[in-house]
């Protein structure tokens, strides 16, 4: 994931295709040329789907290193409601803190999940029927997938969560001149009230402090300034199993200027006592994770064309966040690149970390 922002947001509204897709088969405004080209090349790279061990009508296609699943599969295999609004050309699919948005446009198919752009992912138009990456539903919409290249099966099934609810709580202040909608999770059903409540406490503070520090800019905005301010917040779940939850937050504010900032945190939280998780209380059972880390991301962001310089090593253990079976480290924006580079992030197995094959689950439990 990389940065989301109000020029983002823009940009996937402007110069909306004519017409929609047609999930059920149907086709988006194509050359007839283009459509017969692409049905030709796709024929040999058909994937069996099949949801649960069960074989479904629909197919997936494989294409540039993974496995396209048609969102007519997600609707009528998965179950997942679907919706399309025309005017902004539009696709909706499930629902709560995993519903995702697909947004048709000359630049592409953009996907948001919870509101939340996802910049590693993209729909596709194959064969005029409108596509997602299998890693979509695997990294933020609950299921996992057991894929066999040989024989060309995917078969998806849902991923095992810990037993609890995530529900959206939002903070809205408008007034002249500024805009304030800021979303952060709530959860229930832990077993232990008092890990709830810390974790949503720390959560809900979070928020607050955001919308404490916009109010005071809006208090002090001129008359002069005519442009609005904006202020939004989303955020989205990146792992929710072994009683742990990990999921990533956006503060974006617009004062004036070329373009807004957008700050991002993440919280991994254990489940047990609430407790706000550090790399080192996941990775310390390897004495060397923080030294490791130091010269593999020394290497990889000097590396990077927007490098700024700067770049000493780990100043904070909490800028991370899981997948599964990984860890996604992260810098803010200008921290060491360009604004135009985003946020530059960094994936790490979990066997990279603790080599000796062991769980960085184990202590939590």
């Amino acid at each position: 994931m990389n940065l989301i922002s109000k020029q983002s947001a823009r940009k996937w509204g402007a110069g909306l295709m004519a017409a929609a897709l047609l999930l059920g088969g149907g086709l988006l405004p194509a050359e007839t040329s283009h459509a017969a080209t692409s049905k030709t090349q796709s024929k040999a790279n058909l994937v069996v789907l099949k949801s649960n061990g069960t074989i479904s009508q629909q197919t997936g296609i494989f294409k540039d290193g993974q496995v396209w699943v048609p969102l007519s599969f997600m609707r009528d295999v998965l179950r997942m409601p679907l919706t399309y609004d025309k005017k902004e050309n539009t696709y909706t699919v499930g629902k709560g803190t995993a519903q995702t948005k697909l947004m048709v446009s000359d630049y592409g198919i953009s996907i948001s999940v919870n509101n939340f752009y996802i910049k590693e992912y993209e729909g596709k138009n194959i064969n005029n029927r409108l596509y997602v990456p299998f890693g979509l539903l695997n990294d933020y919409l609950g299921y996992q997938g057991d894929w066999n290249a040989a024989s060309g099966r995917l078969n998806v099934m849902s991923r095992p969560q810990n037993p609890l609810t995530i529900a959206t709580e939002s903070y809205v202040n408008d007034q002249a001149g500024a805009t304030i909608k800021l979303d952060y999770p709530q959860i229930s059903g832990l077993a232990s009230t008092d890990a709830e409540q810390a974790i949503n406490n720390t959560l809900k503070q979070t928020t607050m402090s955001f919308a404490a520090a916009a109010e005071k800019d809006i208090a002090l905005k001129g008359d002069e300034e005519d442009r609005p301010y904006e202020y939004d917040a989303y955020y989205i779940v990146t792992y929710n199993q072994n009683g742990v939850l990990s999921l990533i937050t956006t503060q974006y504010g617009y004062t004036g200027g070329a373009h807004g900032m957008t700050y991002r945190q993440a919280f991994t939280f254990s489940l047990k006592d609430g407790k706000r998780l550090l790399l080192g209380d996941l990775f310390g059972a390897n004495p060397n994770y923080k030294k490791e880390l130091n010269a593999k991301l020394s290497k990889l962001i000097k590396a990077e064309d927007g490098y700024l310089g700067g770049f000493t090593g780990l100043n904070t253990e909490k800028y991370f966040y899981l997948k599964d079976g990984k860890a996604v480290l992260f810098f803010q924006l200008y921290e060491y690149t360009a604004y135009a580079f985003g946020f530059p992030e960094y994936t790490f197995s979990f066997k990279e970390l603790l080599p000796d094959g062991s769980s960085p689950f184990t202590a939590l439990k």
